[in-house]
């Protein structure tokens, strides 16, 4: 079973469901808005929802907080700064936190970026998509080539240097010059990072019920081998799966989800996990998915959360499951410190991950091998099955 000696970092998740409308890619909690954005309710809602939460986390720090969607960047300028400020009555936030918002090009305007400083936001992840406009047609996107490119420019005239941009690759009429391009762009206007993931057909999206043309498989390897390329030569590290970063300039919370941190959700639809020592376990929970549904419960004192005890094989294999995401791999020791668990609980699907080559194992250190990377899932498998066959 767990012992926790001591618990992992803790982050902040706040979700922010509405878009001004759906793109036919996106399976995350956002519902297409239907007149204005009720952001002032809704941040009482949050807060409340914090409130609830609040004793699971009682005397801990939280180390980061990210405010996703949905696009965050609706959320005006008065309603961001009511909920920052509610947060630091309720919280004891590091004083160095990373606090990240989630911003679409499309809903931006050059007043925002100083309203977002002045509220305490540090860092932005803009999603680009691309930076050309018939890609972003094609993808449903609110914005052009241009508004993704102001909006950059403008994160750093208000001294925002610490933003990511979103970019994809294999989509529909994509080919590798354009992939290439979008790169080059993105690199051009000097954000600390860089997040390049391939576009997937994900069920319960529109593009699932109707797929539109995608490139070749060949021609997507090939757009992501010469991007990685690209980035390697202006310095921008891999270290996960989709993330590239200037040297220290990763990002602090989702480093936290990768290697099994702890993570308080709020909003709509949100989703968190937290250790406790007292009961020494670890629970999920996730939140009433529904914006008109989870306000209503919340301003009725309702409590919107759903939970789940993970049990040790549960937590086994997703720590791996994240962990195994990263580059350069983790410390041996982080196993037992962020799971409460002996690393022998692992022993043999990392004895036959070692043996078919997909990953080196040390007293000190466990990292996929190139192999490995390559083949994640293939590798991520092996402690599925290995921590299935220990609960039979």
């Amino acid at each position: 079973m767990f012992h926790f000696t001591a618990l992992p970092p803790l982050a902040l998740y706040i979700h922010i469901p509405w878009c001004v409308r759906k793109c036919p890619y996106c399976d995350f909690n956002s519902h297409a808005l239907d007149g204005d954005i009720p952001d002032i309710a809704y941040v009482d809602c949050l807060l409340a929802d914090l409130e609830q939460d609040l004793p699971s986390i009682w005397g801990r720090v939280v180390s980061s907080i990210f405010i996703g969607g949905g696009t965050p960047s609706l959320l005006s300028a008065e309603a961001l700064d009511r909920l920052l400020s509610g947060l630091r009555m309720r919280l004891s936030i590091d004083a160095y936190a990373e606090i990240t918002l989630e911003a679409n090009p499309g809903t931006l305007e050059s007043g925002k970026f100083h309203e977002f400083r002045a509220a305490g936001i540090n860092r932005l992840s803009i999603g680009c998509q691309s930076f050309h406009d018939e890609q972003l047609q094609a993808l449903g996107r609110i914005h052009d080539r241009k508004a993704a490119i102001r909006a950059a420019e403008t994160a750093h005239e208000a001294g925002l240097d610490n933003f990511n941009l979103d970019l994809m690759f294999g989509l529909p009429g994509q080919f590798l010059p354009q992939a290439l391009a979008d790169i080059e762009t993105a690199m051009a206007l000097e954000p600390a990072h860089i997040s390049y993931y391939q576009l997937t057909l994900e069920p319960n999206t529109l593009f699932h019920h109707s797929p539109p043309p995608l490139p070749e498989d060949d021609t997507i390897w090939g757009m992501q081998t010469a991007a990685q390329q690209a980035l390697a030569k202006r310095g921008y590290g891999q270290y996960e799966i989709s993330a590239y970063a200037r040297d220290g300039q990763q990002s602090r919370h989702n480093l936290n989800y990768w290697q099994f941190g702890d993570y308080l959700g709020i909003g709509a639809g949100a989703h968190g996990k937290v250790s406790a020592a007292d009961t020494q376990n670890i629970r999920r929970s996730w939140k009433q998915k529904h914006p008109a549904s989870y306000m209503a419960g919340i301003s009725g004192g309702k409590h919107v959360a759903e939970r789940k005890l993970l049990s040790p094989a549960d937590a086994g294999f997703e720590f791996m499951l994240n962990a195994l995401r990263l580059k350069a791999g983790f410390p041996t020791r982080l196993f037992n410190q962020h799971t409460g668990l002996p690393i022998t609980v692992i022993s043999d699907a990392l004895a036959k991950a070692e043996q078919r080559g997909l990953l080196e194992h040390s007293i000190e250190h466990i990292r996929p091998t190139e192999t490995g990377y390559r083949f994640y899932n293939d590798l991520a498998e092996l402690f599925l099955v290995d921590n299935a066959e220990n609960e039979t």
